[in-house]
């Protein structure tokens, strides 16, 4: 798939101005030290991840540490998460991974910038990189790359 040349900067159009807002506060209201401006970035970059991994069958794709956060933000409001899924093509699942299989690298980051691009939007490189990750505080919860049979960040390949 071709990338388009104008990307979007923003996400925020998929969901309501209400919604998006909740998202953000649980950010803030969950994550010392992450103020309103920083928590709707990573809200914003949720949302393209969450659209790139909908669009995206049979990739590994993971987020950031620091896009995880705003992930599970949209997650804990469940209803609007099932909505958002709907609105951009299918459910993607959370399934978390335990300490001993906690992996990154630049491939699956790689991969992931390129879908998030390829679905039309222009990733916030602050918020994928490791500045990002050792800068903001937050949980240390990561998700293994999408597997056949096994665990995963976004929805197994359509069938």
């Amino acid at each position: 798939m071709a990338t388009p040349t104008a990307l979007v900067t923003s996400a925020r159009h998929l969901l309501s101005g209400e919604g998006f807002a909740r998202a953000v506060q649980l950010v803030v209201r969950d994550n010392d030290g992450i103020d309103e401006a920083l928590a709707e970035r990573i809200v914003d970059e949720a949302l393209k991840f969450v659209a790139a991994a909908a669009r995206t069958a049979g990739r590994h794709l993971r987020p950031s540490k620091t896009v995880d956060i705003g992930w599970h933000a949209l997650i804990l409001h469940t209803a609007m998460y099932r909505s958002l899924c709907s609105s951009i093509g299918r459910f993607v699942d959370h399934r978390p991974e335990g300490p001993a299989t906690l992996r990154r690298d630049a491939d699956t980051l790689d991969r992931t910038l390129d879908a998030i691009r390829e679905a039309g939007y222009q990733p916030d490189s602050y918020l994928w990189g490791s500045p990002a990750d050792t800068e903001v505080r937050a949980g240390d919860c990561m998700h293994s790359e999408c597997t056949e049979g096994g665990s995963g960040c976004a929805a197994p390949p359509v069938s």
